[in-house]
């Protein structure tokens, strides 16, 4: 891959964001965050010849008329790997990802409609996701003690940066304490309901163009520097076991899905984990974050909870996280979107223009998808034009 066909990102849209969207559609928001994004970029429909948005890719194709045009196959973080493959290597000079929802999760009863697979052997005995993550949660507070005052604290910071962003669905709820979060009813132990994500309509979308292309572009531009992906078996059917291998001699646990695919997202980038000037993770559940943590290599394992109770992770730590709310605050519009809303945020980080806890002089920005509960997990790094290795 030569320096001029790197996978750029050029163009960002997030279409409003809100528990519901009366009135609109999964197509209906795809297609305006689609149009937002080339707007940002400054470019228009005639320009796009690859589109990568789920289900809806072919169907977008057809009808505003794209066609011949490259198509991915991805879902969520691995859509933008996806795409920025296909500009690198040829296969499109100029592509579309999106992805939306609405009109899905209408019982506000019941868990969402994602966390209920049809499996006649799970769900009676209660297997919804917060129950998923909880037992990875209990397994690494066995472990190492990590305490319910640490998964708060990480809960509150991110509720606060949600509560700062002006697009997010808890924007002016705040802000938050931990004593907050642990004095919200308890779900799935040790997780209470404000250690949770949320649930919300919206719709997001980026362009990746090659880095030739990028230089005639509004904005200064992101290059996808690295990415990996870990996938220990289907997501929400089995229950999570700490423990569980491969057939690898050596091969991590379930517990540290994410940590191959941080490894190789770095040696791809030529990038230390020192160069990371904040980090957009994925954050369905409080304790993930501090699992994160861990697995991408930024502590050891154990010192997640401490790190995080230190301050790291807030405005103004070594590593800020999730600096818009996330899914706990941000939004959480179905499995695509809310995965996809990660790397934007990163990219806006690079782009200096985030709408909350911008973080100055940011160069480097890692995103991820997924986690140890949904068994697997995704890791992107994001760069300035010279902060590749």
């Amino acid at each position: 891959m030569g320096p001029s066909r790197r996978a750029t990102i050029v163009g960002l849209h997030n279409t409003r964001q809100a528990r519901s969207l009366d009135g609109e559609t999964p197509r209906s928001l795809v297609v305006a965050a689609a149009r937002g994004a080339l707007a940002d970029a400054g470019l228009t429909l005639a320009d796009v010849d690859g589109v990568c948005a789920g289900a809806e890719s072919a169907a977008l194709v057809y009808d505003l008329r794209l066609g011949p045009a490259w198509q991915g196959r991805q879902f969520g973080l691995a859509m933008v790997a996806e795409a920025a493959a296909a500009v690198a290597t040829g296969q499109a000079e100029l592509v579309l990802v999106a992805a939306a929802a609405a009109g899905v999760y209408t019982d506000r009863a019941a868990t969402a409609p994602w966390t209920r697979p049809e499996n006649e052997f799970v769900a009676p005995f209660g297997l919804f996701t917060a129950a998923e993550f909880a037992l990875i949660a209990r397994r690494h507070m066995h472990l190492y003690g990590t305490t319910p005052e640490q998964l708060a604290t990480v809960a509150a910071t991110i509720r606060t940066n949600g509560h700062l962003h002006p697009g997010a669905v808890y924007h002016g709820r705040g802000p938050f304490a931990a004593a907050d979060i642990l004095a919200s009813r308890m779900v799935a132990d040790p997780f209470h309901l404000l250690d949770c994500s949320t649930t919300s309509e919206g719709g997001c979308a980026l362009v990746v163009t090659t880095a030739e292309r990028a230089r005639d572009l509004p904005h200064p531009p992101v290059h996808v520097l690295g990415a990996g992906m870990d996938v220990f078996g289907p997501a929400y059917r089995n229950p999570p076991v700490w423990d569980l291998t491969g057939r690898r001699p050596g091969h991590l646990p379930v517990g540290l899905v994410g940590a191959r695919a941080a490894d190789r997202a770095f040696a791809t980038a030529g990038l230390a984990r020192a160069d990371v000037d904040v980090a957009e993770l994925y954050d369905p559940f409080s304790f993930e974050i501090i699992r994160q943590l861990e697995a991408f290599g930024f502590c050891k394992p154990g010192e997640g909870g401490p790190f995080a109770a230190e301050g790291h992770v807030g405005p103004g730590g070594t590593l800020p996280v999730t600096t818009d709310g996330g899914t706990m605050a941000f939004s959480h519009p179905g499995a695509d979107p809310q995965m996809l809303q990660r790397a934007i945020r990163a990219a806006e980080q690079v782009r200096g223009d985030c709408a909350s806890r911008q973080v100055t002089g940011a160069r480097v920005a890692l995103c991820s998808a997924g986690g140890a509960g949904a068994l697997f997990s995704m890791v992107m790094l994001l760069g300035a034009a010279d902060a590749a290795g």
